[in-house]
């Protein structure tokens, strides 16, 4: 397998302040830890008397033993790019999640190998057998968590990141999952997604590294015989086993699994969650309905039950009760994935890998020094694209909800269910005196578990969103979108600043009513954002159209509409901002776009094309591995057999070089023995 050019990021004048900065940067991580940390030492080879730092950073990487990543580091001893200097020594760090630990092997060029680990303290430390186990997990789960989703969104946050696949065979899975066996009752020590409050058995980064793996590959036979193991020593296990056995279409197992699990354990919410799931994919919505009521009684401070519950009330179409269920979702402050904090190096060198060279790839591609895309100050201003962890669930349930029955009518229905700031004014006045308006919080019955972080967000404020009326070409306000109502929010409500009276009373129009958390009311104002500019485009769009002129936009403006509308649920019109921008120039968040039209078409010889493109655009960036795109050639291979899917790449018209990255790819599956591989 052809490994990806090696980034270079020069230190020449302070060396080792990278692995400095790493090293303090220790007791601030909270997840799975930062890309390891690969920190040459070259010097001419002519002269020992001026040295210099050089780094990168890498996952995926054997940290199995101090052998392995010193075994890492002599691969780079010689660099075809730089032919004067030699390498000298190099150090290897590698984060432990489970200890807090960063494992560092120092390697001597030519000469020795010292091995040992540093704790949050800077202190030096012993690496024994038992933490070297801990770090070539943690090595394998960084590997899935980093990994790009054929977007170009991870590689784009931290440069220079050499990725790799972090099993490549059945050998390497066998240790992988072995060592998840032997650590797994201690996955909750590592956090978990930002949609869990409570990292749990069940629910943390090793859990859900696992799940990924087993669906990326497709290996669930020997997901099945991990969690079966795994399940003897705690039923609460059967979850995870019901998600595996549903992923590999044994359903009736899955549910006679959970059937008896529940009996155990009738109030584990995970079970229910996921007997939830199972019944919403059957359409059973009654019965999914008690599942995710149950779960809610059950975990009712995790986000996951409530967004459960909402999206079965979405998918009855009650939608008020969708609504209600929104606003009782727990939100949480999102936490990001630990990354390097390192010095501003001296330079970069980011070769190109010449076997991923593409000239579709490359042609149009804005130069060094050249100006960025123009980006109209309104799509710099959207928000929403930003939204991550329970905030962009809860946007997606609001949007799905304003796709299926329209802003007016979403609007009409929110006024019902919610105190609206006018009628709330409206009554006050007209409430006797000494009645205090600061008691409708007992009207309200805000849900528990509403965090105090939600208003924290990083959000504009309803005012500031909705003062904001900058459009696109000097056009006025979007047609047919009404502002939304400012509602009365739970905080002013509560607080009870209006009226210090203690007396109580209950206005009789808000009796049925709900007071609207301010994070929701934000995303109100968001989507109102949304849905405007969307309407000015497409509007803009039609009146180009009648006038036989050309709608220019930029590339990266194009990109940003196509995301706007896929979050609107236009899938054609965000295919067709997503072909504007390609036709420009090559975009990877646009490609991956049109691949979901290509998937929905059924079109295997178009998926295969734009799937050799990002495999070629992800090795252009020193990434020889994405789930995501490893997944869609696993399942065309599937569908439509290995030899089929080798013979549509080989026929494209492209270098066999690109060619060569996708047949790596297509290896893979036959080394897994995947489904259809063999024919």
């Amino acid at each position: 397998m052809v490994a990806p050019a090696v980034p270079e990021i020069y230190e020449e004048e302070d060396i080792f302040a990278a692995v400095d900065a790493r090293t303090e940067s220790l007791q601030h991580l909270r997840e799975l830890g930062p890309p390891d940390l690969v920190y040459l030492v070259k010097q001419p080879k002519a002269s020992t008397s001026r040295q210099a730092g050089v780094y990168h950073h890498v996952t995926g990487i054997d940290a199995s033993s101090s052998a392995s990543l010193a075994a890492y580091v002599n691969t780079l001893t010689y660099s075809p790019l730089d032919k004067t200097h030699k390498v000298v020594s190099g150090i290897y760090c590698c984060y432990n999640a489970f200890s807090h630990l960063d494992m560092r092997v120092e390697v001597k060029i030519p000469g020795s190998l010292e091995s040992y680990c540093i704790d949050e303290r800077g202190d030096k430390r012993v690496a024994t057998e038992a933490l070297w186990l801990e770090t070539f997990l943690c090595g394998v789960l960084r590997a899935y968590s980093y990994a790009d989703d054929g977007s170009g969104d991870a590689i784009r946050k931290i440069v220079g990141v050499r990725r790799f696949n972090p099993v490549t065979n059945t050998e390497m899975e066998h240790k992988f999952l072995d060592a998840a066996e032997k650590l797994f009752f201690l996955g909750r020590q590592l956090s978990s997604d930002p949609e869990t409050q409570v990292p749990n058995t069940v629910s943390n980064h090793l859990t859900s590294g696992l799940l990924k793996y087993i669906y990326t590959t497709g290996r669930y036979a020997s997901g099945i015989n991990l969690f079966e193991k795994l399940r003897t020593r705690d039923v609460e296990v059967s979850s995870l086993l019901a998600r595996v056995l549903t992923m590999a279409d044994e359903e009736v197992q899955a549910v006679r699994l959970l059937y008896d699990a529940l009996q155990d354990v009738p109030m584990d919410y995970a079970l229910l969650d996921c007997q939830a799931a199972f019944c919403q994919s059957k359409g059973e919505g009654e019965m999914a309905l008690e599942c995710a009521k149950r779960a809610v009684t059950a975990a009712p401070s995790e986000f996951s039950t409530w967004a459960r519950l909402a999206e079965v009330y979405v998918d009855m179409e009650q939608w008020d009760l969708a609504l209600l269920t929104l606003n009782s979702c727990p939100m949480f402050t999102y936490q990001d994935k630990d990354a390097p904090r390192m010095p501003q190096p001296s330079r970069i060198l980011l070769p190109i890998l010449s076997e991923s060279v593409l000239d579709e790839i490359d042609e149009g591609q804005p130069k060094q020094g050249d100006p960025h895309d123009s980006v109209h100050p309104s799509l710099r201003k959207l928000h929403a694209s930003s939204y991550q962890g329970t905030f962009l669930k809860a946007y997606n349930l609001l949007t799905r909800i304003a796709a299926a029955i329209g802003w007016d009518q979403l609007l009409k229905i929110r006024s019902e269910v919610f105190v609206m700031e006018e009628e709330y004014r409206t009554e006050r006045q007209q409430a006797p005196k000494g009645r205090p308006a600061s008691t409708i919080g007992s009207a309200a019955n805000v849900a528990a578990g509403n965090s105090e972080e939600a208003a924290q967000q990083p959000q504009e404020t309803i005012s500031e969103v909705a003062s904001d009326s900058t459009t696109p070409n000097g056009l006025d306000e979007a047609h047919n979108i009404e502002r939304p109502e400012q509602s009365m929010a739970s905080e002013v409500i509560k607080s009870g600043s209006d009226d210090p009276d203690p007396s109580h009373m209950a206005y009789t129009q808000f009796k049925d009513k709900r007071l609207c958390e301010r994070w929701l009311d934000n995303l109100f104002m968001v989507l109102y954002e949304d849905l405007r500019i969307y309407t000015i485009w497409r509007t803009e769009m039609a009146q180009y159209r009648q006038q036989a002129m050309e709608y220019k936009k930029s590339a990266t403006e194009w990109e940003i509409l196509g995301e706007l509308a896929e979050r609107l649920h236009h899938f054609d019109e965000a295919i067709e901002a997503y072909q504007s921008c390609l036709a420009i120039r090559f975009s990877p968040k646009a490609m991956r776009g049109q691949l979901k039209l290509y998937e929905k078409k059924n079109d295997t010889r178009s998926m295969l094309s734009a799937l050799i493109k990002l495999i070629a655009w992800q090795y252009r960036w020193y990434s020889e591995f994405s789930p995501e795109l490893l997944f869609l050639i696993r399942r065309l291979i599937e569908e439509e057999g290995a030899v089929k899917v080798r013979s549509i790449v080989q026929a494209t018209n492209l270098p066999q070089t690109v060619l060569d990255l996708t047949h790596q790819y297509c290896q893979l599956c036959a080394t897994f023995r995947s489904s259809g591989s063999d024919a």
